[in-house]
């Protein structure tokens, strides 16, 4: 079995990477705490030859990236040749937008529209993917958002990047969400979640309460190539916070593989 690879979601570390300046010392401390994988998400806007240069020099392997669905939707083929400057396979996007929510007939406008998004996409050699949060988990007509997703799709045109906290938010046993995936899914976020004060908070990998043993497991058997880390705010600085998490996850993946 090959080994998932184990990275960063840049979203964690996105008031670091707005300039070109800051991206190349982020890559840097990447680098320093041993990340070579990571997905492309919050970046400010820097010329897209830059970013590739800086993915070179570093040697990152950019497993997907999170873009704005109006970019898809109307500047599709520059997305493609800035994806393929950093050998990047999948373009994502990090949730429906508002405009399709809310409503089953929405539900079904996104699927008609990233349906033929995907067949552009597959045309080109990329990948079209979809990230979850907690509310593809409500349901019309007694089925969730998320299970018109997955059963309304074209597997081949339709991807997902699943959220490990986030599906536990929706009410969903997160291995089991996994398993409901298979063979639509390369990249994995691993994000977890500690309670403070009877509240919910996000928390390092390893030291919240979500069971990312048996996550891992699932992703095995799913065919997942890559898990990255994403926290999407932070008690103490984002880099110690991700440093954290790598570290913590290094000893999850050490345990299964």
């Amino acid at each position: 079995m090959e080994k998932i690879k184990l990275g960063a979601q840049l979203y964690t570390l996105r008031e670091f990477i707005k300039t070109a300046e800051d991206t190349e010392k982020t890559f840097a401390f990447l680098q320093s705490i041993g990340i070579s994988a990571a997905q492309i998400s919050g970046i400010g806007d820097i010329d897209p030859q830059t970013v590739a240069e800086l993915v070179s020099r570093f040697g990152l392997d950019i497993c997907v990236t999170h873009k704005p669905f109006e970019r898809l939707q109307n500047d599709l083929d520059n997305l493609i040749a800035e994806h393929k400057m950093i050998d990047c396979p999948s373009i994502g996007i990090g949730g429906m937008p508002d405009e399709y929510r809310g409503s089953k007939e929405g539900i079904q406008r996104f699927i008609a529209d990233t349906t033929d998004i995907g067949a552009r996409m597959k045309a080109q050699g990329m990948q079209f993917a979809y990230h979850n949060h907690a509310f593809e988990f409500e349901r019309y007509d007694g089925r969730t958002i998320m299970d018109m997703l997955i059963e309304d799709t074209d597997p081949d045109l339709f991807h997902f990047i699943p959220d490990t906290h986030w599906a536990q938010v929706g009410g969903v046993n997160p291995p089991d969400f996994l398993r409901s995936l298979a063979g639509r899914v390369e990249v994995c976020h691993f994000k977890d979640y500690k309670i403070v004060s009877n509240e919910r908070k996000f928390a390092e990998i390893g030291t919240g309460n979500l069971n990312l043993d048996e996550c891992f497991k699932a992703c095995q058997e799913i065919g997942v190539k890559y898990i990255v880390i994403e926290q999407d705010s932070c008690d103490i600085d984002p880099r110690e916070s991700m440093a954290i998490s790598y570290r913590n996850l290094c000893e999850l993946a050490a345990r299964h593989q």
